[in-house]
């Protein structure tokens, strides 16, 4: 039966990508030779959308988020290891979001959840 997903980035700067992920965001790592790293998460969900080729994403589109349980507590301690925030904390409707950049020239959303999570057992 399946246990869990597995996610993945892909970046043009894959080696300081790694290390933002290690030392910024603080997640345990196995290296599994070469210095390639696969990083522990702490727990996940996933949701489906539609597509939307007018104004939104084509079918076969996937992202990768992270979520946390206080958002301006989470933004404060990331930015004092020096992540940087490339936009305001805004209501989205289902949590509180913002992005903040990573290795590669890219950002990552950050979202406070207002929907309830239901933990596994």
């Amino acid at each position: 039966m399946i246990k869990g997903v597995h996610t993945m980035f892909y970046t043009s700067q894959p080696e300081a990508l790694r290390a933002f992920l290690r030392d910024k965001l603080g997640f345990p790592s196995s290296d599994v030779g070469g210095g390639w790293l696969i990083f522990d998460l702490p727990e996940a969900d996933m949701g489906c959308h539609p597509s939307d080729t007018a104004d939104g994403q084509p079918s076969g589109t996937h992202a990768i988020s992270f979520y946390c349980d206080d958002i301006m507590k989470t933004v404060a301690e990331l930015t004092a290891r020096g992540v940087e925030f490339v936009d305001e904390i805004e209501d989205h409707g289902y949590g509180l979001v913002t992005h903040f950049r990573v290795p590669g020239d890219f950002a990552v959303q950050l979202y406070q959840p207002q929907y309830e999570k239901r933990r596994g057992t």
